[in-house]
């Protein structure tokens, strides 16, 4: 029982997979292809992003605990076609990790003002996971802003009651204090970490040592765990407002889903799409829960075809 209490604590934080502290930023992200970190003040806050490519904007925006990371494999692919701009949002990877709610009207103002900052009018948003619900804000907030918009694995309405992964279940729902899940934290060992990736990402071959390594390497940032709890604690706000609204969306709009989900089954997805007119689905094969990241070619394919203006 003990054991297993000490696991729950130590999964939310074992989510993040940063790649360096905010106070530290780097010059370069060092993924796939290495490229400039740019950073920029978002309501008095900095951002860090990357920024590749030319042509109409398209946005990517990470999940619950993730960071520019889960991109890697869209940058160079999308490039050609589009200016490609890859953030981290506030409290997760590069960027600054501010004692806020996070609250989902927080988080969808820090899109704005990052897409002002930027001086970008219109653009299209792609997300995954969580990321996928902040784009959905947008999208019914800030319409104007939107040209169209990709959701990638989320975020439903009733986010609780259709997680199906257990890890990512007791992660989001734990009342465990700040405190508890940072000692958790320092106790935490590679095993925990091994969970949790194979509970997202289908194909275990991808878990090489060195990608379990960067997520091993990077759960102690500052600030990470108290702004991921918070953000996990604000899911009753997103349940009240923007879940409500998801059928008001007017852009067209691609719900893409992997097959083999284990935080939201493809059904999730299907009705996600049924609830917004017009919306396409796209089912990945051999995909867990970041289909971008494990399948890319596919991923991608559907990203150049659907984002074309």
């Amino acid at each position: 029982m003990l054991a297993q209490r000490l696991r729950s604590f130590l999964l939310l934080p074992i989510l993040l997979t940063a790649c360096a502290s905010s106070s530290d930023i780097p010059p370069w992200f060092d993924g796939l292809q290495r490229q400039p970190v740019h950073t920029v003040t978002v309501n008095g806050h900095r951002i860090a992003y990357l920024d590749v490519g030319g042509g109409p904007p398209v946005i990517l925006v990470h999940g619950f605990g993730g960071s520019m990371w889960q991109w890697e494999y869209q940058q160079a692919a999308l490039a050609p076609h589009y200016r490609v701009i890859t953030l981290d949002l506030p409290g997760s990877g590069l960027s600054d990790k501010p004692d806020l709610a996070y609250t989902p009207d927080e988080m969808v103002a820090f899109v704005r003002g990052f897409m002002d900052a930027l001086g970008i009018q219109k653009t299209a948003l792609v997300g995954n996971s969580m990321g996928a619900g902040l784009v959905i804000g947008m999208a019914v907030a800030h319409p104007e802003r939107v040209d169209r918009l990709v959701l990638i694995s989320g975020l439903p309405k009733g986010v609780r009651e259709k997680l199906t992964g257990p890890l990512i279940k007791r992660a989001v729902e734990t009342s465990a204090p700040v405190w508890l899940i940072r000692f958790g934290n320092w106790l935490a060992g590679r095993w925990v970490t091994e969970d949790v990736l194979k509970e997202i990402v289908h194909d275990h071959s991808r878990l090489t040592p060195a990608v379990i390594e960067r997520s091993v390497r990077n759960r102690t940032r500052p600030g990470l765990i108290r702004a991921a709890m918070a953000a996990a604690r604000s899911l009753p706000l997103w349940e009240q407002g923007f879940a409500l609204r998801i059928g008001e969306i007017a852009r067209p709009t691609l719900v893409i889903w992997g097959e083999q989900d284990q935080v939201f089954p493809p059904e999730v997805g299907r009705e996600l799409q049924h609830t917004i007119k017009g919306a396409s689905f796209a089912l990945v094969p051999k995909a867990g829960h970041i289909p971008q990241w494990e399948q890319p070619e596919a991923v991608n394919a559907l990203l150049i075809t659907f984002l074309k203006p």
